[in-house]
């Protein structure tokens, strides 16, 4: 009896030791966010590019934009991407330009003299924005975007603009909440940050640099700007004097970088798994949500 009992334990601890020796390292969730979409053609059509990859992506769409309509029909097409509001209050292009989808004259606070958003926050804030006419324009967004056909999973925010004050970043939670979506950064997400800092001629080396260096813990959030090199996005001049100069070449330089062969080698290596907001919503569960801290 005592040999048995010495031998079954022999048989436990051996077991636990080669389950624990060889139990898999767990992959590291790469989620990667795409601004801007139904800004304009050219970023349209750069989207469409990674949607026929196949690769699982989350895309957030600026509802106010000319070029919405568009992105709609694009987005509806492909089961990979989860769809978010880019939380729009800014337009920041000298020659095109976009006002609110309530009309000016319901949100007066939020749009210059021409009934245009204001090109930064700060000029947006210096204006006395009215917090019932941002809450108003918000909810306009989401509701035009469902109207509209899409699946909503998240809401993001166009320049930092809706969660300027905490008592704008109470208006995006409370309407998160209302039309049970999540809010980008609000799980456990690490920005990987310098991507769209980083010379047009190295997006690749930075992307890749910046992927080959994550460490287990979080869920590694990389925000991206595409968009093509063509006459339409070229023409755009920024009214900030932060933006990137030569932005079309940025983006269009993101895109390939994002799509070349090497780095979609890697992004599908068996140590990462790609998520979206769509599936961090129905993994995590939209009561884990936590407002960032220092927000």
């Amino acid at each position: 009896m005592k040999k048995a009992i010495v031998s079954l334990a022999v048989l436990f601890f051996s077991f636990v030791s080669f389950s624990q020796k060889d139990k898999p390292a767990e992959k590291i969730p790469l989620l990667f966010r795409l601004d801007d979409i139904g800004m304009c053609h050219a970023v349209n059509m750069a989207a469409k590019e990674v949607l026929e990859t196949g690769m699982t992506v989350s895309m957030s769409v600026m509802v106010p934009c000319p070029w919405f309509n568009e992105a709609v029909e694009l987005l509806k097409k492909y089961p990979n991407v989860s769809v978010g509001i880019h939380l729009t209050l800014n337009s920041e292009w000298k020659q095109y330009r976009w006002g609110p989808v309530t009309g000016v004259h319901q949100v007066p606070s939020l749009v210059d003299s021409l009934g245009y958003f204001f090109p930064s926050r700060s000029k947006l804030f210096g204006n006395n924005p009215q917090l019932s006419e941002i809450e108003t324009e918000l909810r306009a967004q989401i509701e035009k975007a469902i109207k509209a056909g899409l699946k909503i999973d998240y809401l993001d925010y166009h320049m930092g603009a809706a969660v300027q004050t905490p008592e704008t970043r109470a208006i995006v939670e409370k309407l998160a909440a209302e039309y049970k979506v999540g809010i980008s950064r609000y799980y456990d997400e690490v920005e990987v940050l310098g991507g769209y800092a980083a010379p047009y001629t190295n997006k690749l080396d930075t992307l890749t640099t910046k992927l080959k260096a994550v460490q287990p813990g979080g869920t590694k959030l990389f925000v991206v700007h595409i968009g093509l090199d063509i006459p339409e996005m070229s023409a755009m001049e920024d009214l900030n004097t932060f933006g990137p100069k030569d932005m079309s070449k940025h983006r269009e330089a993101e895109l390939r970088a994002l799509l070349s062969p090497s780095f979609q080698q890697l992004i599908h290596d068996a140590k990462y798994r790609l998520v979206n907001y769509r599936m961090m919503n129905d993994e995590k569960g939209l009561n884990t949500m936590k407002r960032p801290s220092g927000n």
